[in-house]
């Protein structure tokens, strides 16, 4: 078959198709609001472009309909629009563009918004790198609850980048997070309690939380567990819980881990 009806017979196949996909009842009345400007009815046809439920999936349509519903100042468009120009799926990849909407969204209360406009600000991507702006947003977020938001927040007082550092907030935002079951957080606060910044040293508290992470597989924790364990700090001093904990670490990737493991192993626990 020439090439030239090759391409008319695909092109004559897709018009069908799509010809079909707005006969669906649901999608003709989605798209006949969108027309009269419904911004909801925009937003979940973007959506439904955006899945490719019952219409073949078209990011650069999910696009212009949710460009449509975002300036009439709908939220979770203006927040799926800013999530295509950052991944560049059915527009050209910008992060100015989705700093742009994400801000929009994020004046709004949107949640993840105000997280990734922080993150976007503490990367320097489609803005100047800025933590006290990163500061702000994940502020923004954490406050209404947002668990990576709070872990990132106590990692900015951690380390003194855009605000004074700060370990007591530190200890308040990764408590925060590890509270909602976030490993990394847990593991931070273990390390906190252990070295006695922004609380007073609590070894007890340090193997609490240690534990948490740990049991979750996080094989630093697992390790600063056998570590306790060995010393008896926080715990009553047990060599064979300790290898236990090593082993699991080791078990994980973590070299130290194996050596400390077969250390003990060598003196007969």
């Amino acid at each position: 078959m020439p090439l030239k009806l090759l391409k008319h017979k695909l092109k004559s196949l897709r018009n069908s198709s799509h010809d079909r996909q707005l006969l669906n009842p649901r999608i003709k009345l989605y798209q006949k609001s969108a027309n009269q400007g419904d911004a909801e009815a925009q937003f979940n046809l973007g959506l439904t472009y955006r899945d490719g439920q019952e219409v073949q999936q078209d990011n650069k349509m999910a696009a212009k309909w949710y460009q449509k519903a975002a300036e009439q100042g709908h939220i979770t468009s203006q927040f799926s629009l800013g999530l295509l120009y950052q991944d560049g799926k059915g527009v050209e990849q910008d992060f100015a563009s989705a700093v742009k909407w994400y801000q929009k969204a994020a004046e709004q209360g949107h949640i993840t918004s105000q997280f990734n406009l922080g993150l976007l600000y503490q990367d320097g991507k489609g803005v100047e790198q800025d933590f006290a702006s990163a500061v702000k947003w994940y502020q923004k977020a954490a406050e209404q609850g947002h668990i990576t938001s709070q872990f990132s927040l106590g990692l900015l007082y951690q380390d003194g980048k855009g605000v004074e550092q700060d370990f007591a907030s530190a200890v308040k935002w990764y408590q925060k997070a590890a509270e909602q079951g976030h490993i990394t957080s847990q593991f931070s606060l273990g390390l906190l309690y252990q070295d006695g910044k922004g609380v007073e040293q609590d070894f007890a508290s340090a193997v609490k939380w240690y534990q948490k992470a740990a049991e979750q597989g996080h094989i630093t924790s697992q390790f600063s567990l056998g570590l306790l364990y060995q010393d008896g700090k926080g715990v009553r001093q047990n060599k064979t819980n300790a290898k236990e904990w090593y082993g699991r670490a080791c078990d994980g990737g973590l070299q130290l881990g194996c050596d400390s493991y077969r250390e003990l192993n060598e003196q007969g626990y």
